[in-house]
């Protein structure tokens, strides 16, 4: 799978700016978080890493689960280990690098599970203050 060069110049530009952005939205995409969080119990194979993730809700497509892990090898998050052998069998473990930013993540997971109580609270009481904002205008 190639990168084209429209894709290889904006990746540039985005590093050139602001790297450490980028790197932070590798390791808190969508699946990006939920890979890291699967790959701290044990290396995975690709279509067990696959359906792995899936359990949290929704499905990945092989080909953005084959670019997650892209993307987190390059940053140096992942290691992809292929063996010589008839069918291939490649697996993805994480790094030293890998397992502190995906202890990291994981924190941040259980944190908002165990406050997300607070969070709907909140959002209920600005939902009703825009909807008694909105229900005490003035008609135009």
């Amino acid at each position: 799978m190639g990168v084209s060069a429209v894709e290889k110049t904006a990746r540039d530009a985005g590093e050139a700016t602001c790297p450490y952005r980028l790197v932070l939205e590798h390791v808190t995409s969508r699946w990006g978080v939920l890979v890291l969080i699967e790959l701290l119990d044990r290396p995975h194979r690709f279509s067990e890493l696959r359906r792995a993730v899936g359990r949290f809700g929704r499905d990945v497509s092989e080909k953005m689960l084959a670019q997650t892990l892209q993307v987190l090898e390059r940053d140096g998050f992942v290691h992809r280990d292929a063996k010589p052998v008839i069918p291939p069998r490649v697996d993805y473990s994480l790094t030293a690098l890998g397992r502190e930013a995906a202890q990291q993540v994981r924190a941040l997971a259980l944190w908002t599970e165990t406050r997300m109580g607070q969070v709907r609270e909140a959002r209920e009481r600005y939902d009703e203050k825009k909807r008694a904002a909105t229900t005490d205008a003035p008609p135009a």
